[in-house]
């Protein structure tokens, strides 16, 4: 990856950071050589503070570092595009950008996604998530059987209300068999887009 840090006067680049599973836009900062390096190094974003005149690692003080999936330059080798997995807030203020945006992904269901990946690894007292994967694969794929039942049945009513209902528990439960193969909505968008295009 070649950068130009020469073409600023001051050796510093701007650093564009972006989560890497949302692609929310989360802050700009400014990495001089040796930050990239120690970016690099520790796998947490560190840039070169132009207020504290030496480097920053983003996370020092607060404990909210950004871990380091991804790192591109532009065309013109003079801006980086890091992608970053959050541990925490970025903005000072407490937000999750500096733009006092939400964190989540524009795509409720790929957010929906990631929030069963996290419920599954807590305990299965506190997750009707983590429950329900605590008892596998079989009862996970019955219980997609059961909402799909209840969907059909509803659709033959003339109550929309019960019928959406019930079509969000089969999608909700579909997502958590999806996630139980290790695949995701995705997989399946893949396929209908090759469908698609045949």
């Amino acid at each position: 990856m070649k950068i130009d840090f020469a073409k600023y006067t001051d050796g510093l680049v701007p650093a564009i950071i972006q989560d890497f599973s949302t692609n929310k836009v989360l802050m700009l900062g400014f990495m001089n050589e040796e930050a990239l390096h120690q970016t690099e190094k520790t796998g947490k974003v560190t840039f070169y503070s132009r207020s504290k005149k030496r480097l920053w690692t983003k996370g020092e003080e607060s404990g909210n570092f950004m871990e380091l999936k991804s790192m591109a330059v532009d065309c013109d080798h003079d801006t980086l595009l890091v992608k970053v997995h959050p541990t925490g807030p970025v903005c000072h203020t407490g937000a999750d950008t500096c733009w006092a945006e939400k964190n989540q992904n524009d795509n409720f269901l790929l957010y929906l996604e990631e929030i069963i990946r996290l419920r599954k690894q807590v305990s299965p007292d506190e997750s009707y998530v983590a429950k329900l994967f605590s008892k596998g694969i079989n009862k996970i794929a019955q219980k997609v059987g059961e909402e799909a039942v209840e969907m059909v049945i509803e659709a033959k009513d003339n109550n929309d209300e019960l019928f959406l209902n019930e079509s969000a528990d089969l999608l909700f439960h579909y997502l958590l068999l999806l996630n139980a193969k290790g695949h995701n909505l995705q997989s399946v968008v893949d396929i209908l887009q090759k469908r698609h295009s045949k």
